[in-house]
């Protein structure tokens, strides 16, 4: 009998009503968080001149890190702590929120077909209120018999990547000929997560779909992948995470007040015209320096509305 368990994707618009569409397999009813990972899109091929590509305007983010890893296309990173970055294929954007960021997400003029993931990842509690950061780094492959591998975050295949995470953690993406199978050694100390991209893989026995997110509890040594047909994935992984979150919309707290709290400052931001120092809302002042603001000529996106009933925990 197999423990790996797959969770299907579904499906749902990114940024409005004429947004992209993305697969989301991260998280759901039942399951959270594969170590520290606790957010993860899957998007594309795309046809740009069909869909509009991606136009994310300023948003916020609390508490997480975000990573952004392509597959086809370009997208351009501005955020408020005065980053500005292209993130092409076989790169990584990472972006840490901590007490408070706001950015943008563009796919670029020249890009004619967008392919990537969007995943996130969540800050344990003595490092959720860091200063926010912005790091980029272009992995060299490493590559055997079948395969060939990106480290994109933590160590795997006799390759590290040096980017900064706040708990252990592996992000790598791996492509396999047809009919190849790679065991890989992996920490027994973590539980891991299979995306599959393109292709068919088997997972220790568990064939995946395209989109389709595998998940590995904590104990193995090994996974062993093996491609039916030519694959590309991204293999995740960290110790299981031990902090209950709440997460809503684009911020990670710890309760609901703390989250209508964080939504509360991104409205009062919009309403006052979003400048970086204090500014006047509803005749009252109000502190803009939690998110700051980024320099890109499009409206911020406002907050949706909190549920009716109080924000739950997630573990």
């Amino acid at each position: 009998m197999t423990d790996v368990e797959v969770l299907a994707p579904r499906d749902v618009p990114l940024g409005g009503p004429r947004a992209m569409r993305v697969r989301r397999t991260l998280p759901q009813r039942h399951r959270s968080l594969i170590g520290a990972w606790c957010f993860i899109d899957h998007y594309g091929p795309d046809e740009v001149d069909e869909t509009g590509g991606m136009v994310l305007p300023a948003h916020p983010h609390t508490g997480l890190q975000t990573v952004s890893w392509l597959f086809d296309g370009e997208l351009e990173h501005r955020d408020s702590v005065g980053s500005l970055a292209t993130v092409r294929p076989g790169e990584i954007n990472l972006m840490t929120a901590g007490r408070g960021i706001s950015h943008t997400e563009v796919s670029t003029r020249g890009t004619t077909t967008l392919h990537g993931a969007q995943l996130w990842i969540a800050l344990p509690d003595d490092s959720r209120h860091v200063e926010p950061r912005f790091e980029h780094f272009a992995p060299d492959p490493v590559r055997g018999p079948g395969w060939e591998a990106r480290v994109f975050i933590g160590s795997l295949l006799g390759a590290s990547s040096p980017v900064a995470v706040h708990t252990p953690l592996l992000g790598a993406e791996v492509m396999l000929a047809p009919g190849r199978s790679l065991e890989v050694e992996v920490d027994p100390t973590f539980e891991h997560g299979v995306l599959l991209d393109v292709g068919t893989v088997d997972v220790d026995g568990q064939e995946l779909a395209p989109s389709d997110l595998a998940h590995l509890p904590h104990g193995r040594t090994t996974v062993t992948l093996t491609a039916q047909e030519e694959a590309r994935l991204l293999l995740l992984g960290g110790p299981p995470f031990g902090e209950p979150i709440v997460m809503w919309w684009n911020f990670i707290g710890r309760s609901h007040d703390e989250i209508a709290g964080y939504r509360q400052e991104w409205q009062d931001q919009i309403a006052a015209g979003g400048g970086p120092d204090d500014v006047v809302a509803d005749g009252r002042e109000v502190s803009a320096g939690r998110f700051g603001t980024v320099d890109l000529d499009l409206p911020p996106i406002p907050a949706p509305v909190l549920p009716n009933v109080r924000l739950k925990e997630r573990r």
